[in-house]
């Protein structure tokens, strides 16, 4: 079973596609590749996100807050009828990603998110969550509001399963046909030289993925998907290309 509760904390990295292919390289002595990037292929993710009409949740997400919340629907690929996406809350906390989420046909997902009204229960629901769901979903009034898919690829810790580290590139958006049935297709936000390295840890990093760092030279940074698109949007802080974001690690 696809796992649902999450508590972690994740660190962001902007690299160019040279540094890149050197940590990953490093990545393989530690870690195993992931099962869906079979070959060393990327796999899609795409992603609803939700907000009110004035944008409320990815206002206060942009300011820094200590604490911060929002509703995404998630898939892996473009799902056909029938198929069972991830509806989930991510909030973060003093630096810690609490992510909740539960399984349903998008079907259900959809006429959920347009009528408000409660799935019937089913043995891939998970009905805390949905309650959890539910309960957010009445507080604010919530509507799709941005699509936005990347391809990744993900290596595990061959010793500690907790520890992932990701890669991230061909960031797209789109702020209509809103369903992530209608199709993978986007505006990109970076051109192809750019990759976003997340580093999932529970506890800290290992010793030895820390010098990995240091002898590149590579530097967390404070990075959203969201957040960025949105700033892209209203045109405040906006970066454009590669060199830009990666200027410090070249």
């Amino acid at each position: 079973m696809a796992k649902e509760i999450f508590s972690r904390y994740e660190v962001k990295y902007m690299l160019n596609t040279t540094k890149k292919d050197i940590i990953i390289d490093a990545l393989r002595e530690y870690m195993n590749e992931d099962k869906y990037n079979i070959g060393g292929k990327v796999y899609t993710i795409c992603n609803i996100y939700y907000d009110t009409d004035d944008n409320y949740l990815i206002q206060q997400s942009v300011s820094k807050p200590i604490y911060k919340e929002k509703l995404r629907l998630r898939g892996y690929g473009v799902p056909k009828p029938g198929d069972l996406v991830f509806l989930e809350i991510k909030k973060k906390f003093k630096g810690v990603v609490n992510k909740r989420r539960t399984r349903l046909e998008i079907e259900e997902a959809k006429r959920y998110i347009e009528t408000g009204i409660m799935p019937e229960p089913k043995p891939y629901i998970n009905q805390q969550v949905m309650k959890e769901i539910d309960y957010f979903t009445h507080i604010y009034d919530l509507k799709p509001c941005l699509y936005l898919a990347y391809d990744r690829l993900a290596f595990f810790d061959k010793n500690d399963p907790e520890f992932r580290v990701s890669f991230d590139t061909n960031i797209r958006t789109r702020r209509y046909d809103l369903s992530l049935d209608a199709g993978d297709y986007g505006e990109p936000m970076f051109d192809d030289d750019v990759w976003l390295m997340e580093v999932k840890i529970n506890k800290n990093l290992p010793l030895w993925f820390t010098h990995l760092l240091n002898e590149n030279e590579i530097f967390h940074r404070s990075f959203s998907k969201y957040g960025t698109e949105y700033a892209r949007m209203t045109g405040k802080g906006r970066v454009d290309n590669a060199s830009e974001l990666c200027s410090s690690i070249l």
